[in-house]
């Protein structure tokens, strides 16, 4: 694994700018391995965790060609792999759980789940001066979901790419929180769960980014990888210490 001293420029972090869905918030496990018991296929939330973690790898490679994130064939195919590592192989029982899933708890859908982490993580990097805020892909719902879940007080600002008409991995959005939080690139760090929006796209614009890889699904990339975010957060803090 890449260090951040390894990969950039020596100096404190003034700075951390996180992702929002799988990384400061997660699905809702439990909810969809009801639904799925519900159809016929008991599984637990441990097993679609499991699903979702190895999901995120899949859909990377589909992002990479340039699709947006907030698609709904991205969606779609997000589910599907999911649904597919789950065992659910009958066509109709998975239309069934992606039209339960459109209607189901707007605007949030299945995103209302705290990180374990989360809170600890952002008291880590206030208690050592850093700033905190989130850079989203989202459709305009994001900073209401944070706020639901007691994330919003906690950061300085969060950008969502519905709001601003860009995202993620296009530099732009990158450079927009660079200027919000008053810092230069070299000063900032980007954690996310999607290698190429996320890593990829804070690279693009000069910062350095680390990858959420809770249960070592990534395999070998050029960039740190962590499996939480209390980890991520003390990487940030010793690199300049």
């Amino acid at each position: 694994m890449k260090t951040l001293g390894e990969l950039g420029r020596a100096g404190r972090v003034r700075a951390m700018f996180f992702d929002a869905g799988n990384t400061l918030m997660r699905m809702d496990y439990d909810s969809l391995a009801d639904q799925l018991t519900r159809r016929g296929l008991p599984v637990d939330a441990e097993r679609v965790r499991t699903a979702e973690l190895r999901a995120r790898v899949q859909l990377d490679a589909w992002l990479a060609g340039g699709v947006s994130t907030e698609s709904v064939q991205t969606g779609s195919r997000y589910l599907a792999y999911l649904l597919d590592d789950v065992g659910l192989k009958d066509p109709t029982a998975a239309r069934a759980v992606a039209e339960w899933l459109r209607d189901y708890n707007p605007p949030a859908g299945l995103w209302t789940a705290l990180d374990p982490e989360a809170l600890a993580a952002l008291a880590l990097l206030r208690e050592h001066g850093v700033r905190a805020a989130v850079i989203s892909n989202s459709n305009g719902t994001v900073r209401s979901i944070l706020s639901a879940l007691g994330l919003r007080s906690q950061l300085e600002f969060v950008l969502d790419s519905g709001e601003l008409g860009i995202e993620k991995p296009d530099p732009r959005i990158f450079e927009i929180a660079l200027g919000r939080a008053g810092v230069t690139p070299d000063q900032a760090v980007h954690i996310g769960d999607l290698y190429s929006i996320d890593v990829l796209g804070a690279r693009s614009a000069g910062i350095e980014a680390i990858l959420l890889d809770p249960a070592g699904e990534w395999g070998a990339r050029d960039c740190p990888a962590v499996r939480g975010l209390l980890e991520a957060c003390w990487l940030v803090i010793q690199r300049g210490a």
